[in-house]
């Protein structure tokens, strides 16, 4: 038959197998086509290849020749297709037959193809480091290419190496800031923009590789904070694309050895996302001061009511990031307070799972930071009340030790043993006010 006809057969072939079909038989039709002269039945081969050929399949190795007299020739559309195929047809066992024909296309005078011979690199990277390891010098000069797209996609893998060795790459901090300046600046050409924004997704990536390199390093970490503020202060635009660079930014901000005033900055920014009304931006803001507040518990306060108003939002998956929140902003300082408005919350929740992840929130924090035992075991009678049957029986354990310890002061005995006394009478009142409820939790 005529390569036209059998390429539209190939391709109804490939329907076929995504019908569950075993369309086995025609695929050395599909290892012919792909030695075709003409580039559109080469590509069709190729992808009936990528598509249809398991890792194991023999017919894999017979297209090794041909992806190699592919990536030598001179029609860059060749090239390209065969740098395509190799990310998909390519197993580890068969990298160092193609890797070297790859990195030669490092040269080549087509951004397309410098572009997927970086792309094709990265794959082979996530395949078997190893292999890489000799061309890393290579991958790491092409992010200074001189076509934006190039040095986009190598910006990819540098970041796969950064993340497992960061300290390989120190050297290369200021080569990523330039590139970072030279983004937000707007030196890149208008078509990388995102609703004004540019290069937004490239931004993000270059913030990674950052955060991975100042981590715990000051002498690094100095040579960013007057990039990531700019990146910010630019990025504050109130389009969605801007708010993920700022979100990313804080991570940064919040890795890299501290700096008070690029803190103050992202924390700044971060409440301005808590205070939306906009679920996905609240959940960001929530995250983000999470971050913050890891290392920096400071910045807690300002924004403490602001997180627990967002108990309120209907989403369940905010309300149980923001429990997680305050479980680590609380405090000895501000337990009372955040404890009450979470009694309150719990009075009116109904959903069962988020009623009893309030009561352990409530719980784990009065015994952390309970400033004394008689708020303690107020606070606990409040919780028997509103949700007796979500306290765990190790809680109900630990209420009994306190009442039995009783008070602990070790500078009058007199005052202590007093102490001791009512805090048992007005513990014993309260129980059996309780028990005159008309159902009882087992626990109480």
């Amino acid at each position: 038959m005529s390569s036209k006809k059998a390429k539209e057969f190939l391709l109804r072939m490939v329907y076929v197998e995504m019908l569950g079909q075993d369309a086995s038989f025609a695929y050395i039709k599909a290892v012919e086509m792909c030695a075709s002269n003409a580039i559109s039945h080469k590509r069709a081969g190729y992808l009936v290849a990528c598509l249809c050929f398991s890792p194991q399949h023999e017919f894999r190795f017979m297209l090794v020749n041909q992806i190699q007299r592919d990536l030598m020739s001179s029609n860059q559309l060749e090239a390209c297709a065969a740098l395509h195929s190799v990310c998909k047809i390519v197993t580890e066992d068969m990298i160092p037959a193609v890797i070297g024909e790859v990195v030669k296309l490092f040269e080549h005078e087509q951004d397309l193809v410098r572009k997927k011979a970086v792309l094709a690199m990265h794959r082979f990277y996530q395949m078997d480091p190893a292999s890489v390891e000799p061309y890393v010098d290579r991958l790491t000069r092409m992010i200074c290419d001189k076509d934006p797209s190039v040095m986009a996609a190598s910006l990819q893998v540098n970041h796969a190496m950064i993340l497992e060795e960061p300290g390989r790459f120190k050297e290369l901090v200021p080569s990523f800031v330039s590139i970072l300046k030279q983004v937000i600046e707007h030196r890149l050409p208008r078509d990388y923009d995102y609703h004004r924004i540019p290069a937004p997704w490239m931004q993000m990536t270059l913030m990674r590789i950052l955060a991975l390199l100042g981590a715990g390093d000051q002498s690094a970490s100095e040579g960013m904070y007057e990039v990531l503020a700019d990146a910010m202060r630019r990025a504050d635009t109130g389009i969605t694309a801007g708010y993920a660079i700022i979100y990313e930014a804080l991570r940064a901000v919040t890795t890299i050895y501290p700096n008070e005033v690029l803190l103050d900055a992202a924390a700044t920014a971060i409440s301005r996302f808590i205070r939306s009304d906009s679920h996905n931006l609240k959940y960001v803001g929530i995250q983000g001061l999470a971050a913050i507040v890891r290392d920096h518990p400071r910045y807690a306060v300002d924004h403490q009511m602001a997180v627990i108003d967002c108990l309120l939002d209907p989403d369940e998956s905010l309300k149980r990031k923001t429990l997680d929140l305050l479980l680590r902003m609380t405090n000895s300082a501000n337990v009372v307070v955040i404890v009450d408005k979470l009694t309150v919350f719990l009075q009116s929740a109904t959903e069962e799972s988020f009623r009893t992840d309030l009561v352990n929130r409530i719980t784990e924090c009065a015994e952390r930071f309970a400033p004394n035992t008689f708020w303690y075991v107020q606070t606990m009678m409040t919780v028997f009340d509103l949700a007796g049957d979500k306290v765990k029986s190790s809680t109900a354990q630990t209420l009994l030790q306190l009442i039995a310890d009783g008070e602990e002061d070790d500078e009058d005995e007199d005052n202590e043993e007093c102490n001791t006394k009512k805090l048992r009478i007005d513990a014993v009142e309260d129980f059996l006010t309780l028990i005159e409820k008309p159902v009882l939790p087992p626990v109480l």
